[in-house]
């Protein structure tokens, strides 16, 4: 009864576990991964910002799940390539004990190409409208007023956000429905719905 938690936990928009040291000029945010109130994981997420124009996001996470018969194995890659304010590139690999996925949207100058092979789910479209905001941009800032959508790059399609109360957003996908929280501007908890259990992603000091 838990495999959708493979596609539930495969989708997260999570970010590196690796104990490397901090590149130079980089912004990270490291967070552990609760379910059930038991630690299953850590994550990362790192913001580089290049000379010039260019800013790249990656996001890796490394989960392991234990209950009784049940074992799951994730680990999660996200790199995210932004010109200008636009997403030119972005690469999802997820290596799971249910196979090895994939997504990939790329910027050809007036289109993107759209290609998301994951787990339970395949995708392909083209996309004209430049994207400007992404699953991983709300890692490095509560979203600005208005905010209506962000690029899910496991997905190659979008969640829709919306603002509750005060540093609180919902965002919400063909029934999937996430909650982050926010302090200050930054992200503290991160809350993904599941029928089964909810996980909980926090922020740590």
């Amino acid at each position: 009864m838990f495999l959708p938690t493979l596609l539930f936990l495969s989708a997260l928009p999570l970010a590196v576990a690796a104990q490397a040291a901090k590149p130079a000029g980089a912004e990270v945010r490291r967070y552990g991964i609760e379910v059930a109130g038991i630690r299953v994981g850590t994550m990362t997420a790192t913001r580089q910002a290049a000379s010039g124009p260019d800013v790249t996001y990656s996001l890796v996470s490394d989960v392991k799940v234990n209950f009784l018969l049940y074992h799951l194995k994730i680990y999660y890659q996200v790199t995210n390539h932004f010109r200008n304010g636009q997403l030119l590139r972005s690469t999802v690999e997820a290596h799971t004990n249910q196979g090895d996925f994939s997504s990939k949207t790329e910027w050809k100058g007036d289109h993107y190409d759209i290609v998301a092979d994951q787990y339970k789910h395949h995708y392909k479209a083209t996309e004209t409208s430049p994207i400007r905001y992404a699953v991983t941009t709300m890692f490095f800032g509560e979203p600005p007023a208005g905010q209506a959508r962000a690029f899910a790059e496991y997905f190659g399609d979008y969640f829709a956000l919306s603002q509750g109360k005060v540093g609180s957003w919902r965002a919400v996908r063909d029934g999937r429905e996430d909650e982050y929280q926010y302090t200050n501007g930054q992200l503290v908890t991160i809350i993904k719905k599941n029928p089964l259990k909810n996980f909980i992603i926090r922020l740590e000091k």
